[in-house]
């Protein structure tokens, strides 16, 4: 199994110490440099360090995301009632009418993502006209999808509260990862759009392994292995590529999220136009509204 940026029980598992001889990206071998200890600290430091990311308790992203082209406004629509319960975006639904030139791009619409240590998160969407929200207070969710005329609070499946545990997470894998109990070793030098990245196979206390690829100049996270996606009946590896790494107050944090999954040559991009740090958000925002 495979796990997203994970919160998990404490314990000390450290990484690998000892350097090894990898394939870089221009096909040669040679010895790596750093060990995967080291590379882990020059990411901390590269992300804003551990006493900055400690500090933050709460964070809001606005932005958009594509939920499909435009020549399918029920394609949209379906991509984004998955994406309620997996991820966490929000849209706004253009008119089902769409031209040539419209169905070669795909559909951007507006969302909102709090999140609130330690796990908590609410996601509201504008879609088709109407507001969606799907809220987990880190045991608990449940899911508003107007735009599907289901105008009642719907609770979690068992799996969809599975897939929501330690994703809110925003340290990532990495912050703290020896206090989490997850054990790192350095794998290989892989390119990464075209740079070289340091692949770190981290196998946290639960047995779960997921992969993280390190931008060997930047040191920051470039690619990411996330949550596998049931598609077509078979469970699916997922890949999240980050970039346009930007300053907020003094944290670096991506403006640009594209996941693609494998076995489909589509992607869908997460495009952040603003992150606030520290906002004020009671825990009544994260559960379903008293009736």
């Amino acid at each position: 199994m495979r796990l997203s940026k994970a919160r998990l029980l404490p314990g000390v598992l450290v990484g690998l110490f000892f350097p090894v001889a990898l394939l870089a990206a221009d096909g040669k071998r040679r010895p790596a440099k750093l060990t995967a200890k080291q590379i882990v600290e020059k990411h901390v430091a590269a992300r804003g360090g551990l006493q900055a990311w400690h500090g933050v308790l709460s964070m809001v992203w606005k932005g958009k995301m594509e939920v499909g082209y435009g020549d399918s406004a029920a394609r949209s629509a379906r991509y984004v009632s998955s994406a309620m319960a997996r991820k966490g975006k929000g849209p706004r639904m253009p008119p089902p009418v769409a031209g040539k030139d419209d169905a070669q791009k795909q559909v951007q619409v507006p969302f909102v993502l709090e999140m609130k240590r330690p796990t908590k998160s609410r996601i509201e969407i504008e879609f088709a006209g109407k507001t969606a929200v799907q809220v987990y207070d880190g045991t608990n969710g449940s899911l508003l999808r107007p735009y599907l005329n289901r105008d009642d609070w719907e609770p979690f499946t068992a799996e969809q509260a599975k897939s929501q545990q330690g994703k809110w997470d925003f340290d990532g894998t990495l912050i703290d990862y020896a206090a989490k109990g997850t054990k790192v070793e350095l794998v290989s030098v892989e390119p990464v759009e075209g740079r070289d990245a340091y692949k770190l196979r981290l196998t946290h206390k639960s047995g779960e392994v997921q992969h993280v690829w390190i931008d060997a100049k930047s040191f920051l996270d470039v690619k990411v292995e996330g949550t596998p996606r049931r598609m077509d009946g078979k469970m699916r590896t997922v890949w999240v590529t980050q970039r346009d790494f930007r300053s907020v107050q003094g944290l670096k944090v991506p403006f640009v999220l594209e996941t693609a999954v494998d076995g489909y040559a589509d992607t869908h991009k997460m495009i952040i136009d603003k992150v606030a740090l520290n906002p004020q958000l009671g825990d009544a925002r994260f559960v379903k509204p008293k009736a």
